[in-house]
């Protein structure tokens, strides 16, 4: 799945990330950019001065390959002039007693470098309340410049100074070689002379600071990669024809006067990642994906604000449902939308629930797969809440965790956590992370944890971010299921059971986060769109509103009493220390035996004062009529 092109997605804003948290929402949900922030904090132990001095041998890279696509070829030819001459001796004229004399200066020569190019095209085109907003194209190329100093054991990585092997630059657009090369030299000049500062202050740090309580190294050693799939093809859609519809996708927002903002954003992206390092590898994988977003909010009398999104998504354009289903779905947000305005405000509630495929997908993704993260197994600061519980049940016996960046769709549906090579050139792996309620293993980066020592295929991020493990598809299977009909009754004896007058179905989400430092509770947060209470007396089921799940994990996990017969997809995007990444979560519903909510907060202002204009009756004709057509 496209890096660079993640970070120019539009996405929804999320409310709650914030240092030492991470932040799941929906893809490209609005237009505004999303704060995403977790504390940068892996740290290892002291090594002593002969591992400093000793990198871990490699064989030199061999240089630019003929028949590589030309920018290839341009990062491989950087590539090894960088890896001869950086860190050469210098010979320095000095003057001393009215001669010239001769100082040898030695700089340390980096042990590991790579390069990381992203060339993406994107078109978006967003529209509101019928008429085009905004409709562009956009070409890019980004570097990525990784420079390590020392060896594995201990580099300019260390501790808090991850982001010091970094460099990010644009490159130019065309194939001109030269102009390439001498772009890469600047940033790997300046990424050399970053790397060298960072490794002064790691190795003072080592004289004064207590010992570290995971004496992991700071990279890990990996067999090279040589694969070249492909670029992907030149980006073409009809934009004409987008701009229609988006144009007849938000006229269905004039008939609502309460709805007060709509969006519907296409957006599409053809990307190709090439990476070649200093150890050999070789990779160029291709993405294509093509979302279409449908966005709009109201505010209740009482000045909550409230939303529903609709996300479509496939690897091409052509492949986004018929207009037809498309219109049926917005139709059926806008009229939710009227409902939860007059809906009840929930009290703080703890008792039995059920949350639906989609909501049980982000419950995990938060809840566990961000803990199960390799990174948060080691440093001063993290959490580690499941870290010393390798081969220790985690889960009901029932459940089993795999993490599968393999499988780009999910019983004929597309998943966004899917990509071929991960941002450090390993090649994609499924990862069982728990069978039968065990936990077995972490995803893993090239940062090594302890007793992990090798990555797994989940080095993630963001262009100008450092990857770290990250999930991709996430997958929870059962073996204790139910009908959705056995569950819903599971539910009402359950709370008749506790005493409550109902339980609750959360239906769809549309974010959420966790905290994993120590310094905070290790605590998530998950907000809901569409929540009903379930009445165990037989009385239909209540839409209400300013629901937002709450709790600390190992309590959470372990109250899943059964799950329904079938799996659904959440397909979003994550903010975390190495930047925001496309995921797919997939899960079956749950009921739990006890969950807690409370409620969301609640804004000051009133709704609009001024009732929006008049719907022409031409306009509102036309805008029937075409919905009617259902045109494709």
């Amino acid at each position: 799945m496209n890096r660079s092109a993640r970070r120019m997605r539009l996405r929804e804003r999320s409310r709650f990330a914030r240092p030492g948290a991470t932040a799941l929402f929906l893809a490209a949900a609005m237009a505004t950019g999303s704060q995403s922030a977790s504390a940068q904090n892996a740290a290892v132990a002291s090594v002593s001065s002969a591992a400093l001095a000793s990198p871990a041998p490699s064989a030199p890279f061999a240089g630019p390959v003929a028949g590589d696509p030309v920018l290839m070829q341009a990062m491989e030819a950087e590539l090894h002039r960088a890896q001869t001459e950086l860190g050469a001796t210098a010979t320095q004229a000095m003057p001393a007693a009215g001669k010239a004399s001769a100082k040898v200066t030695a700089q340390p020569k980096p042990y590991f470098l790579s390069y990381s190019v992203a060339d993406f095209e994107r078109v978006n085109i967003t529209s509101s309340y019928g008429a085009i907003s905004g409709s562009n194209d956009t070409h890019a190329r980004v570097a990525d410049v990784q420079v390590r100093i020392g060896a594995p054991a201990m580099d300019n990585t260390h501790g808090d100074h991850r982001t010091s092997a970094l460099t990010t630059m644009q490159l130019p657009l065309t194939d001109d070689e030269p102009s390439i090369e001498r772009t890469l030299w600047f940033a790997t000049n300046r990424g050399y002379g970053k790397a060298l500062d960072a490794f002064e202050k790691v190795k003072t740090e080592q004289q004064v600071r207590a010992k570290e309580e995971d004496a992991s190294a700071d990279f890990s050693r990996q067999q090279p990669e040589s694969e070249l799939l492909r670029p992907a093809s030149k980006l073409s859609i009809d934009q004409a024809v987008w701009e229609s519809r988006l144009r007849e996708i938000t006229a269905v927002f004039r008939r609502y006067p309460n709805i007060y903002y709509d969006t519907a954003i296409l957006s599409a992206a053809h990307e190709t990642d090439y990476f070649v390092s200093s150890e050999g590898t070789r990779v160029a994988a291709p993405s294509t994906v093509a979302r279409l977003v449908i966005v709009a909010r109201t505010r209740a009398a009482d000045g909550m604000d409230l939303f529903r999104v609709e996300t479509f998504e496939a690897d091409t354009d052509g492949h986004l449902p018929a207009q037809s289903e498309v219109l049926a779905k917005t139709e059926a947000l806008a009229r939710n939308l009227d409902e939860l305005r007059v809906a009840p405000i929930t009290e703080p509630y703890n008792g039995p629930a059920i949350l639906s495929g989609r909501a049980a997908a982000v419950f995990f993704h938060e809840v566990l797969g961000h803990r199960l993260e390799g990174q948060r197994q080691r440093g001063d600061e993290e959490g580690q809440t499941f870290t010393k519980l390798l081969n220790h049940q985690i889960l009901p016996t029932f459940l089993s965790v795999t993490d599968d960046p393999t499988i780009s769709a999910f019983d004929g549906h597309p998943l966004s956590g899917h990509y071929i090579f991960d941002d450090e050139g390993q090649p994609a792996q499924k990862v069982d992370l728990i069978k039968d309620g065990v936990l077995k293993t972490f995803l893993m980066s090239r940062l090594p944890v302890a007793s992990f020592s090798e990555s797994n295929g989940h080095g993630r991020a963001e262009t100008g971010k450092m990857p770290t493990g990250r999930q991709g598809n996430l997958i929870v299977s059962s073996t204790k299921t139910v009908s959705d009909a056995e569950l819903r009754e599971m539910l009402k004896a359950e709370a008749k059971k506790q005493g409550k007058a109902y339980g609750l179905f959360f239906e769809d989400i549309s974010s959420g986060f966790a905290v994993t430092t120590r310094r905070s509770p290790q605590a998530f947060q998950v907000m809901p769109l569409v929540v009903y209470r379930v009445y165990v007396d037989g009385r239909p089921d209540e839409l209400v509103r300013g629901v937002s799940i709450v709790g600390t994990p190992q309590a959470a996990l372990n109250r899943i009493v059964a799950t329904g017969d079938h799996q659904d997809i959440f397909n979003g995007e994550c903010g975390a220390e190495s930047g925001t990444v496309p995921v797919s979560a997939v899960a079956p519903a749950m009921l739990v035996s006890e969950i807690e909510t409370q409620r969301q907060s609640q804004g000051t202002a009133r709704p609009p004062i001024v009732e929006p204009p008049p719907l022409k009756q031409s306009q509102a004709a036309t805008t029937t009529d075409s919905a009617a057509k259902g045109g494709q």
